[in-house]
């Protein structure tokens, strides 16, 4: 499976926990936080001012390694 911009924070963190680092590595470290529930990666990524492809293709990479 691919995550893509349009996937959920939380959805993708809890079937793929090795994410976690990847996002605190872009400065999203409030992945507990009540609006990464409701945040999919690109409203995340925007708020956050991140490249949200370059983001996409590090969890991509982390999951598929």
């Amino acid at each position: 499976m691919t995550i893509t911009k349009e996937m959920s924070i939380v959805d993708v963190v809890q079937k793929y926990p090795q994410t976690v680092q990847i996002f605190r590595n872009y400065g999203m470290g409030c992945l507990g936080c009540a609006a990464a529930r409701f945040e999919n990666i690109e409203q995340g990524a925007a708020a956050h001012g991140i490249d949200v492809a370059a983001l996409v293709a590090d969890l991509n990479k982390a999951v598929n390694e």
